[in-house]
């Protein structure tokens, strides 16, 4: 039996079970029972912690016999040059303080908008921790989520030859229109953009977990200060490519970036090579009424000055050490989340 047969799924069996999950002792749902490639034995997608969404391909080995796969990763060095040149941050800590005070300067000046008028939502900048020791900290957990999983740090959508062009990137393509950010908003992502690249970071840390996101990645994020409703959280980035040429792809963190009403049309993001913080954010379990609780963000496609982005927002307020999540199923509901944590 070829090797890509015997690890796609389990056979069917019979009357007898002739192969059961080693984590629920029950044979149940054999399409959805992997194999490892070292000792045979058999796992539900959905009783690995964390779950599997779909076959991967390649050989894959179960977690008695790849103990590794359950090792922290080493900690990036929490060295001030190093992390600078890993972000390449182009800005001194002094004028980051004073970027830091215009913001909340802004924010203070829109709230003082006469109250006659019906108040817009509008969207928050995220606001840096102060502490420039803390926010080196941050920097570094997130250097360690890309190292571990063989990924650069970028905070734009790339586009490389042989994948979809940047002229593929068309609003008017969506099926159903798309959402205009207003002026205003994108004033407010690009100053969001602007801190990043002078190392203002989103109060956030990406923790080792590997009990939550997908084998792939095991790391989750947490909020690292208090968090606005309506705050910009981060921008979901990566590659962009055509979706027919990623259909047979195992990568567990494709984003929709266009959705076409012409199917060879629609793009995705793909942050397996290049992504930022986005790619660590877990999803939660949309089938049951405690994991839609867990919702603090929400995944939202914008046209943003003739192209289309996607923007992680709060859609409440967040404590400080709490988790983030948003529903994966935003728009296609196609995303197996039911045995989410």
């Amino acid at each position: 039996m070829s090797l890509k047969r015997r690890r796609t799924h389990a056979p069917k069996p019979a009357l007898d079970y002739d192969v059961i999950c080693e984590h629920c002792s029950s044979g149940d749902s054999p399409a959805e029972l992997l194999l490892c490639d070292k000792c045979d034995r058999g796992y539900h997608l959905f009783c690995l912690r964390p779950i599997l969404p779909s076959v991967p391909k390649g050989s894959w080995l179960c977690p008695s016999c790849s103990h590794s796969d359950t090792k922290k990763p080493k900690s990036f060095p929490l060295v001030q040059t190093k992390i600078i040149d890993f972000f390449r941050i182009k800005r001194s800590s002094e004028e980051t303080l004073t970027s830091i005070q215009d913001v909340r300067k802004k924010r203070k000046r829109g709230s003082s908008v006469a109250l006659l008028k019906k108040k817009k939502r509008k969207l928050l900048p995220f606001v840096p921790t102060e502490d420039p020791k803390r926010r080196l900290e941050q920097m570094a957990s997130l250097a360690t989520a890309l190292m571990a999983t063989k990924a650069v740090f970028s905070n734009e959508l790339t586009y490389i030859p042989g994948m979809a062009p940047r002229s593929a990137n068309c609003p008017a393509l969506e099926s159903g229109g798309m959402q205009v950010l207003s002026k205003e908003d994108t004033d407010t992502l690009n100053l969001c953009r602007t801190m990043m690249k002078r190392g203002e970071c989103p109060p956030l840390m990406v923790v080792f977990d590997p009990l939550e996101g997908f084998c792939l990645r095991r790391f989750t994020v947490e909020a690292d200060r208090f968090i606005r409703d309506l705050t910009i959280i981060t921008e979901y980035v990566g590659d962009v490519d055509f979706l027919k040429n990623r259909e047979n792809d195992d990568g567990d963190s494709m984003m929709t970036l266009l959705s076409a009403s012409n199917p060879s049309q629609t793009l995705v993001i793909c942050p397996d090579k290049r992504s930022n913080i986005a790619r660590f954010i877990n999803g939660i379990n949309n089938h049951t009424p405690e994991g839609k609780k867990k919702q603090n963000l929400k995944c939202v496609r914008f046209d943003v000055n003739g192209e289309c982005r996607v923007l992680l927002i709060a859609n409440r307020d967040i404590s400080k050490g709490e988790r983030l999540y948003y529903d994966y199923n935003g728009y296609e509901h196609e995303y197996p989340t039911e045995h989410f944590v």
